[in-house]
């Protein structure tokens, strides 16, 4: 069955990177929920996809160089809608939460950047002391940060994030010892074999970021395991009526 991943959560729907979002995200019947964890200078685990504040709140910074004071005011809804007013970015502490009140619920979580050892270490010590750890899957476009992870926390799952799923992204994931390879959509809509290679290699795939039909049809053909989405509650209903079908 392919996974449906929110990406950011039901972005389409509520302020992405939100707490409204995943949980609406939850709602509408997705296995997973897709997050980006910046770090800030304090150690803080910011839930928010960009390296500064200024897209998506109102307030204004770069995030590695704000304290956790630094944004906890901010209103990270109102830009997308008023109804959103208010909204907060979240900590990593807060996904926690979340994850425990919807315990069929996985976590796609993708660290931005290359992260010291101290920040890594406590992130990874929330998610071990909750009894999350096998259902978090940990992603970055950055080498080094899965070799940081992969020291630090051996049992936890981990996938790259590439553009191709090629011969070196897949010998690059061989060496990180991940269980994913997660390319983009298009590459795989391109070339549909790239989901035969990763499987061949013992991986999984997941594939980014699609959220049309005309899109969905042929990675499912291609059989990923999964698809990362800005609309899940629609590929969940697509899903669904193609397989009534």
């Amino acid at each position: 069955m392919t996974q449906i991943i929110a990406h950011r959560g039901n972005s389409s729907v509520a302020p992405e990177n939100t707490l409204p979002a995943f949980a609406a995200a939850a709602l509408a019947g997705a296995h997973m929920i897709e997050i980006d964890v910046q770090v800030a200078v304090d150690g803080s685990a910011v839930v928010i996809h960009d390296a500064s504040v200024d897209r998506t709140t109102d307030g204004a910074g770069i995030v590695a160089e704000m304290r956790a004071m630094d944004v906890r005011h901010l209103d990270a809804g109102e830009w997308f809608d008023p109804a959103y007013e208010g909204t907060a970015l979240p900590f990593f502490g807060d996904i926690v939460s979340l994850l425990l009140r919807y315990p069929e619920l996985e976590l796609l979580l993708e660290l931005k950047g290359s992260w010291p050892a101290e920040p890594t270490q406590a992130l990874l010590a929330q998610i071990e002391e909750a009894g999350l750890t096998d259902r978090v899957l940990a992603q970055s476009f950055e080498v080094e940060m899965l070799r940081t992870l992969q020291t630090l926390a051996p049992a936890m799952r981990r996938a790259l994030l590439v553009q191709e799923a090629d011969t070196q992204a897949l010998a690059t994931c061989a060496e990180l010892g991940a269980v994913a390879c997660n390319p983009s959509s298009a590459s795989v809509i391109a070339d549909p074999s790239a989901a035969t290679r990763v499987h061949e290699a013992g991986m999984q795939i997941y594939t980014w970021t699609s959220s049309e039909a005309a899109e969905w049809a042929p990675l499912v053909a291609a059989g990923v395991d999964g698809i990362i989405t800005d609309r899940p509650d629609r590929l969940a209903g697509w899903l669904a009526a193609s397989q009534a079908s």
